[in-house]
C-alpha cells in the first residue's frame, strides 16, 4: 500500500504545481515566471523519483532479479524519452505550419488540401515516437 502511495504523490505534487502557476498567471505573474516554476516542479519531481527506489519497484514489482528489474526500467525511460521529445517536436513543427495554412487557407480555401499536409506531416513526427515507445514496451 505504502508503494502506490508513494506513487501518488508525484503525480499529485505536478497537479500541485500546475494549479499554483495557473493562479500566479492570473494575479498578474510574468509567463517567463510560470513556465520556470513548472520546470523546477518537473526538476523536482523527476528528483523524488530517482532518490526514491520504492516508486521504480513499485512500477515493476514482477521482476525477479535485479538486473531485469534495471533493464525494464530503462527500457520504460526509453520508452518515454521517444515519445516526449517525438511530441515536441511534432509541436514545434504544428506551431509553425498550422498558422501558415490558415492563413494560406483563407487568402485562397482551394489551398487547405495543400497546405494541411504540412500539419498532417507535423503530427506524423509525433506518431512514429509513439510507435517506437510501443514497440520499445511491448519488448519488455
Amino acid at each position: 500500500m505504502l508503494d502506490y502511495l508513494l506513487l501518488f504523490i508525484p503525480a499529485a505534487f505536478l497537479v500541485i504545481s500546475v494549479l499554483v502557476s495557473i493562479k500566479a498567471f492570473e494575479k498578474g505573474k510574468s509567463a517567463k515566471r510560470t513556465v520556470l516554476t513548472q520546470i523546477l516542479s518537473f526538476c523536482a519531481v523527476f528528483a523524488f523519483c530517482l532518490v526514491c527506489p520504492v516508486v521504480a519497484h513499485a512500477a515493476d514489482a514482477g521482476a525477479a532479479t535485479e538486473a531485469a528489474s534495471s533493464a525494464a526500467g530503462l527500457g520504460y525511460i526509453a520508452a518515454g524519452i521517444s515519445t516526449g521529445l517525438s511530441c515536441i517536436g511534432g509541436g514545434i513543427a504544428v506551431g509553425g505550419s498550422a498558422p501558415a495554412a490558415i492563413g494560406a487557407t483563407s487568402e485562397d480555401p482551394k489551398n487547405f488540401g495543400k497546405s494541411i499536409i504540412f500539419v498532417a506531416l507535423g503530427e506524423g513526427c509525433a506518431l512514429y515516437g509513439m510507435l517506437i515507445s510501443i514497440m520499445i514496451i511491448s519488448s519488455l
